[in-house]
């Protein structure tokens, strides 16, 4: 996600999640002249989970999401550019505390819809030496 300087995050593609999710802690919105923006913290290397990227961006929208269990949450949405296998797009994602997932990012149906086809029996296509390093741009 070059916009949130988030070079690289393990994503699980679920073609049953409308929308795209992302792990973020201290989730803060607020206004700033007049807008609506979001504050947030990510842990971009899994292996430093104790160092924590903060990231600031517009809120497009508050939304009612439902998990996969049932229970609905009211989300932050933050528009932003995703880049997969060379191509560069934006997508809509909501911010909630994924801790107890596999993954920190869920890639929802309409975030590839049109742009990929899913191989169930396939995974980890993106190999990680092909990954960008992390570089905090403070």
């Amino acid at each position: 996600m070059p916009d949130l300087h988030l070079p690289a995050v393990k994503a699980k593609v679920d073609s049953g999640a409308r929308t795209s999710a992302l792990h973020a802690v201290d989730i803060e919105v607020f206004i700033r002249r007049g807008h609506p923006r979001v504050r947030f913290k990510v842990c971009p290397d899994p292996a430093k989970s104790h160092r924590l990227h903060q990231i600031e961006a517009p809120m497009l929208e508050k939304r009612h999401v439902r998990s996969s269990i049932g229970f609905q949450t009211q989300r932050p949405v933050i528009l932003t550019l995703v880049k997969i296998a060379g191509q560069e797009w934006p997508i809509e994602i909501t911010l909630i505390d994924r801790t107890d997932m596999g993954f920190p990012m869920l890639l929802g149906r309409t975030a590839i819809r049109g742009r990929f086809f899913i191989d169930p029996s396939r995974s980890f296509l993106q190999t990680p030496n092909k990954l960008p390093k992390f570089s905090n741009p403070s």
